[in-house]
């Protein structure tokens, strides 16, 4: 965590201090084989635009809410835990490699601003502390995202 306070006061920008977290995540957790951070579209509020990410090439750039997991924790506002995605209905395939999901709401002022994404190749590694560790970063990162 000190890591990441660290990147966060450094005077880099927004894209390089999300950039130095995503690699310090996926570097540093071995489950942790997609980082990537969404925020809200500006433009068309009920939409995630993939800001950064470490990881496999993604084709969703875009996520509308509702839309796979990620849309599903912007429409419910709360963390969600998927250890298993091939039993997920609303899941969108970014790798076959992906088992499992951990997504993590993004908040200023209670409103929805982002999110941050991980994928692992594992199934079920996800534990109540990456939750926790996780969502201390996302409020970390709700200062300037």
């Amino acid at each position: 965590m000190l890591k990441a306070r660290e990147i966060l006061k450094s005077g880099k920008d927004r894209d390089e201090k999300l950039e130095a977290l995503c690699n310090l995540l996926r570097d540093n957790v071995y489950y942790y084989n997609w980082v990537g951070f969404y925020a809200i579209n500006a433009e068309k509020p009920a939409e995630l635009v993939l800001v950064c990410y470490k990881g496999e090439p993604t084709e969703h750039l875009r996520i509308q809410f509702g839309k796979g997991i990620c849309g599903k924790a912007a429409v419910l506002g709360k963390a969600l835990i998927v250890q298993d995605v091939s039993k997920e209905d609303n899941y969108l395939s970014c790798s076959p490699k992906v088992k499992s999901e951990i997504v993590i709401p993004i908040f200023r002022s209670s409103e929805i601003i982002g999110e941050l994404d991980i994928d692992s190749h594992i199934s079920s590694p996800f534990t109540l502390h990456d939750e926790e560790f996780l969502t201390e970063i996302a409020k970390m990162v709700s200062r300037f995202l």
